[in-house]
C-alpha cells in the first residue's frame, strides 16, 4: 500500500511538473504556448526567445514588438537562405498571426531577438518577455530556459535546427554586442 502511494505521489508530481513547463497564456483569440529560450554562455551578448501563437479568431492579428528586463533590445526576427547564406533580419511590421490560424517562432525561422544581454541566461531561469499585438494588445509571458544549443523544450522536442549567429550575415544590427 505504501508503495502505491508513492507510486501516485510521483505520478502527481510529474504532472504538476510538466504542466508547469507547458504554461499556455490567453490574450483575446490568442493563446501563446511554448514559450522557451536557451541558457547562454557567460559572456553571450544575445540570445532567441520561441513560442508558438495559436489564433483562434476570424481577423488575423500581427505581433508588434516584443521587451524583456533581460536584454537592452529585443526584437522580432526572422532568418531565411538568401543567395545560399543563412541571413538574419528584423521583421519591421511585426509578424502576422493567421486567423484561425498559428505562427511558430523556433530556432532557425521566426524567432525574438534578445540582444544586448544584461546578464547570462541559465537554465532553468524564467525569462519575461512582454509581447505587443496589434489588435490584442499586450501581455508578459514567462521563457522557459533550456540547456545551451537546445532544439526545442525538453518535454517536446520539435526537432528544429540548431542556430549558430557565428556565420549568419546580421545587417545592420549595430548594438548585437555589450557596449
Amino acid at each position: 500500500m505504501t508503495s502505491l502511494k508513492t507510486l501516485a505521489t510521483a505520478a502527481a508530481i510529474a504532472l504538476l511538473s510538466v504542466s508547469a513547463q507547458a504554461q499556455d497564456y490567453k490574450l483575446g483569440d490568442l493563446t501563446i504556448d511554448h514559450p522557451w529560450t536557451r541558457a547562454t554562455p557567460p559572456k553571450a551578448a544575445a540570445a532567441g526567445g520561441f513560442v508558438e501563437i495559436h489564433n483562434s479568431g476570424s481577423e488575423a492579428d500581427r505581433l508588434v514588438s516584443a521587451s524583456s528586463p533581460a536584454a537592452g533590445r529585443t526584437e522580432i526576427h526572422e532568418m531565411a537562405v538568401n543567395d545560399g547564406v543563412m541571413t538574419m533580419r528584423q521583421l519591421e511590421n511585426g509578424l502576422e498571426i493567421p486567423a484561425n490560424g498559428t505562427a511558430v517562432l523556433k530556432p532557425g525561422s521566426f524567432h525574438i531577438m534578445f540582444m544586448k544581454l544584461n546578464a547570462p541566461i541559465t537554465k532553468g531561469q524564467k525569462v519575461p518577455v512582454t509581447l505587443t499585438f496589434e489588435k490584442a494588445g499586450e501581455i508578459t509571458v514567462e521563457l522557459t530556459a533550456e540547456k545551451i544549443g537546445a532544439k526545442g523544450m525538453d518535454h517536446g522536442e520539435m526537432g528544429d535546427g540548431e542556430m549558430d549567429h557565428s556565420k549568419m550575415k546580421h545587417g545592420d544590427h549595430a548594438g548585437h554586442g555589450k557596449d
